[in-house]
């Protein structure tokens, strides 16, 4: 088979136009160029958004992680609780940190079978009678 190349040897453009066998020069140029220029409408059209800064995003050292755990977690891990200082048991009672343990809030999500006294930074209301209808106490820190 033979080449356009070699099949146009005499003529100049080799059947190819002007600007065409150059390097994506029929396409206006690669990838985004001329989008200020010679493709500023098809910009505006359909990616108008395409230059310039949107949004904000917040330093990450500013934002502060506030995990929550639910009443039926902190019964389940109450043994890793009490082998980590989180927690102790005094007369029937376990008196439980959960501020200390790096929780910031007392979700309700099931019920407690044992007497807690809970210290932690904000309770949601079903979770707080869950924990004193087991015969508990929640105290705000």
């Amino acid at each position: 088979m033979v080449s356009r190349t070699n099949k146009f040897r005499g003529g100049r453009t080799h059947g190819r136009g002007k600007k065409s066998g150059r390097g994506a020069g029929i396409h206006g140029g690669r990838g985004n160029a001329g989008l200020h220029k010679h493709k500023y409408m098809h910009t505006l059209k359909f990616d108008p958004l395409h230059f310039g800064v949107h949004g904000f995003k917040r330093p990450q050292k500013m934002i502060e992680e506030r995990k929550g755990i639910s009443v039926s977690t902190v019964v389940s891990i109450l043994p890793s609780l009490v082998a980590d200082g989180h927690a102790v048991s005094e007369g029937g009672r376990i008196k439980v940190d959960l501020t200390s343990a790096g929780y910031y809030k007392l979700l309700s999500g099931g019920s407690a079978s044992v007497q807690l006294d809970v210290v932690v930074g904000r309770v949601t209301e079903r979770a707080k009678s869950a924990i004193e209808k087991a015969g508990g106490t929640v105290t705000l820190k």
